[in-house]
């Protein structure tokens, strides 16, 4: 054993005398550079105190690094399955690709999915199927009473990144991608980059806790600097971010070393110092200041579309919110709804794995409240969370969004190849980087395209298969259209599946459910905490 261990330091030693005494010159000298650089490591590996493998197996203990450096893309090039979600399967981006390269995405000789399998999902298909509609008539109107500049969206867009997260040429492509589709490009938390204005495609423009772009010297909210950005014509609309589902709660950072100059003209912030992104807003601290703040947004930028986007966490939360709206009579235009299995550049683990609730249960949960409180007809909703084919959308939409959003599906359409390492700026296809040489490999022409054709295929596929279900538009598709697994010998739909509050059921003080009537009871529109007024 002792020897074992020591092998490949007796080795190294073994070599360097024999180099240094039996060899040619033209083969002692390179061997002997070798041997004796491999010597002195040995020796320290022996006396460092850090690392006990490299102490009891010195020179060889590295591998164990080595191995544990490439063992992700080992896994997923030769190891993984076609359906190994991790977070996105083989078979999800290979349809991505496809789609973005405008290639084939059929498959021959039957599903490889286990149709037989608990959780297994399809859309019930009609005898009568519709006529395909035109994918170019998949948008919705939004825009509320008090909005005097609707907007028409496609019903799949672009998902909040920010420039920071996403390198200069990723922005590029996402917005001329936007710009060719005619679908909406949101700008994440960082604000309007020089990036986003240059194709022109249009913008929703995502306000966050640090009011990046319209902020003050101490981190306010600043009116002025606002009404300037809002009125351009390429912002559509603004979102309020509340939350966000891959670290619900959290606030963020960019440290001083990454604040470069565009960042800090982009966001407002002074270079040398970290960019702090805080948990909460300053702006508003009760679900009635907040949509007096959004009444605030709305009238500063001329009637645009104003809403705001948040994970579901403690239900009594929205439920004030949705309170405060009848008790202000101050509606927001529309509400995003992103799960927790949504994407981010960085996270503590935690976040990621257990705090917010998914995407689903989130977006039922809010069309639910808003319906049992008589405001679902008044207000739009979006959903976000690992939505990347046309079955995503079809089950997002039927239960109750009315379009949706991807992030990490036009990043796959933009070249990623889920190297999972957003967070060290050495993102080897340019998209997750502010390294100028790593972003040079992404092309903006080529993948400005790639966004495009990706938007496009994927409604042209959503057009064909709500078709066969007998379904002529999206915004026709319901809960009784899709079917689930529930165990090997029976099927639901979702109509069965979950619960379905009817129109406002809830204002009576009490609903057919005992979850949404006593979570109902224990909000108050003037206080996010849980309330005793109530």
């Amino acid at each position: 054993m002792f020897f074992t261990r020591f092998t490949a330091l007796a080795i190294a030693i073994i070599s360097t005398i024999v180099s240094g005494y039996y060899l040619p010159a033209i083969w002692a000298i390179p061997l002997f550079a070798v041997a004796a650089f491999l010597v002195g490591l040995g020796i320290y590996d022996l006396t460092q105190p850090v690392h006990s493998v490299r102490r009891n197996y010195p020179i060889v203990g590295h591998l164990r690094w080595f191995f544990e450096d490439i063992r992700p893309e080992i896994r997923q090039y030769l190891i993984e399955g076609d359906f190994d979600q991790t977070p996105f399967s083989r078979s999800q981006r290979s349809l991505i690709y496809a789609r973005s390269k405008n290639e084939s995405s059929e498959r021959a000789f039957g599903t490889l999915l286990d149709v037989y399998k608990n959780g297994y999902e399809f859309i019930a298909h009609s005898t009568r199927p519709a006529p395909a509609a035109d994918p170019a008539t998949f948008r919705v109107r939004i825009g509320g009473d008090d909005c005097t500049q609707p907007y028409s969206a496609s019903i799949f867009n672009i998902s909040a990144m920010s420039f920071g997260s996403l390198s200069a040429n990723a922005i590029l492509a996402l917005n001329q991608g936007a710009k060719l589709g005619g679908f909406a490009h949101d700008t994440g938390e960082g604000s309007i980059s020089p990036y986003h204005r240059k194709h022109g495609g249009d913008l929703i423009w995502e306000l966050g806790s640090g009011y990046f772009g319209c902020r003050t010297a101490d981190g306010n909210f600043d009116p002025n600097a606002f009404a300037k950005k809002a009125n351009d014509p390429q912002v559509k609309m603004i979102e309020v971010k509340m939350s966000q589902g891959a670290k619900p709660g959290h606030g963020g950072i960019l440290p001083a070393p990454k604040v470069t100059e565009e960042i800090s003209l982009t966001r407002g912030v002074p270079m040398g110092e970290d960019c702090i992104s805080p948990a909460r807003h300053r702006a508003f601290s009760t679900p009635v200041e907040m949509m007096e703040f959004i009444a605030q947004l709305r009238k500063l930028s001329n009637g645009k579309p104003v809403g705001f986007k948040l994970c579901i966490g403690q239900p009594w939360e929205f439920m004030a919110i949705v309170k405060a709206m009848r008790k202000t009579s101050i509606l927001p235009d529309f509400i995003v709804v992103d799960g927790a299995e949504g994407g981010t550049g960085a996270s503590p683990l935690e976040f990621s794995d257990h705090l917010g609730m998914p995407m689903r249960e989130g977006l039922l949960f809010v069309h639910n409240t808003l319906v049992g409180a008589g405001l679902r007809n008044k207000i739009r909703l979006g959903a976000a969370g690992k939505i990347v084919s046309a079955f995503d959308i079809a089950a997002a939409l039927a239960l109750g969004a009315d379009w949706v959003n991807a992030g990490r599906g036009y990043m796959f359409a933009l070249g990623c190849i889920q190297s999972l390492t957003c967070n060290t700026n050495k993102c080897p296809v340019g998209v997750a980087t502010q390294d100028p040489l790593r972003q040079r490999a992404l092309v903006v022409p080529d993948k400005a395209e790639r966004v495009f054709n990706f938007h496009r295929n994927t409604l042209h596929a959503l057009s064909e298969m709500i078709a066969a279900a007998g379904v002529e538009h999206p915004s026709k598709i319901g809960p009784h259209h899709l079917v689930r697994r529930v165990s090997q010998t029976e099927i639901r739909l979702f109509s069965q599946l979950h619960t379905f509050l009817a129109a406002g059921e809830l204002l009576g003080g009490s609903s057919g459910s005992d979850f949404y009537t006593t979570a109902w009871q224990l909000a108050h529109p003037d206080t996010f905490e849980l309330s005793h007024l109530a």
